[in-house]
């Protein structure tokens, strides 16, 4: 089946009852035309799960009460508008619905700004530091403010704010883009008052502000890699994706600078992709404290600022 012989929407919505029809043929169709997963899903059945839940405002992590719900004509009609848009489009659909989820928490996403999915969003919530008897000897209520560099749709920051109760954040981005969806969720985060946004390159617009933690997801790809994504990642800018020939430019300029932007007892915590091997090759005496999460093994790293003043 090509994405052109696709059914019209309008036929679709009428031959489909339920969420469970809608939720069978999503399956069927996203696997014939070979869709490509990892925009907060990583399998057709979760993908058309999200598209059908959120695209009738019901809570995203709940299908089993409503598979068999009578659905409205206009309800019907958006599922199948929803679907169809998927395959033909290839979007991923937190664009589709400008919608994505970190943990659970709701962000506004649109094609301005990368679709959220950092390990470092997990990382937050469990309990990283000392106070959640996590691995990191910080106490939580000791930041007091906190960076996040690349921070594209604000999720990261938003999280931190939320994760430590005393900290102001500043988030920066290159994107004067990202940085307008940004506003978007900081405004509707209701911490508008603890979080500023910066638009620059890293720590520039920073004019020498020191931070008890900064955290950044900077754009990690390697040029093989960009050169062969699939459609759904080609829908997100490619500055927040590529990373330059081995995927490491930007780590490489947050670590040389870090340093001199961090307090006495502050640390970094930056997630890099795959390159783990490559950066401790490059930096053999750099001490860096590898976290994994339930999804990845070896891509978060953490460096306290004692270590990265000779970086």
């Amino acid at each position: 089946m090509s994405a052109k012989n696709l059914p019209d929407a309008v036929v679709l919505a009428t031959e489909m009852a339920t969420p469970r029809d809608f939720l069978r043929y999503a399956v069927s169709v996203f696997k014939a035309h070979e869709l490509v997963f990892g925009h907060g899903t990583s399998e057709a059945l979760d993908e058309a799960a999200f598209l059908i839940l959120e695209g009738l405002n019901l809570p995203i992590d709940r299908l089993e009460p409503f598979l068999d719900a009578r659905l409205l004509s206009t309800e019907r009609q958006r599922l199948a508008e929803l679907i169809l848009a998927r395959v033909s489009t290839r979007k991923p659909a937190s664009y589709l619905l400008n919608k994505a989820y970190v943990g659970g928490v709701p962000f506004y996403v649109d094609e301005r700004v990368i679709v959220p999915r950092s390990y470092i969003g997990e990382l937050l919530r469990n309990g990283l530091f000392s106070g959640g008897e996590g691995p990191i000897p910080v106490e939580p209520e000791d930041i007091a403010s906190a960076l996040d560099l690349c921070t594209g749709s604000g999720c990261l920051a938003i999280l931190t704010a939320q994760a430590f109760a005393n900290a102001h954040v500043d988030a920066v981005d290159l994107s004067p883009d990202a940085l307008a969806v940004a506003r978007i969720n900081v405004g509707e985060s209701g911490l508008s008052e603890r979080i500023e946004l910066f638009q620059g390159d890293l720590f520039k617009p920073l004019k020498g502000r020191r931070y008890d933690l900064i955290i950044t997801n900077p754009p990690y790809v390697d040029e093989e890699v960009m050169a062969a994504l699939p459609q759904e990642y080609r829908h997100e800018p490619e500055m927040a994706l590529a990373g330059g020939p081995d995927g490491l430019d930007i780590v490489r300029r947050i670590l040389a600078q870090a340093g001199a932007h961090l307090t006495e007892t502050g640390g970094l915590l930056c997630e890099m992709g795959e390159g783990r091997e490559m950066l401790e090759a490059e930096y053999p005496d750099l001490p860096f404290l590898w976290l994994d999460t339930e999804e990845s093994a070896g891509e978060v790293f953490w460096l306290d600022a004692a270590a990265l003043q000779g970086a």
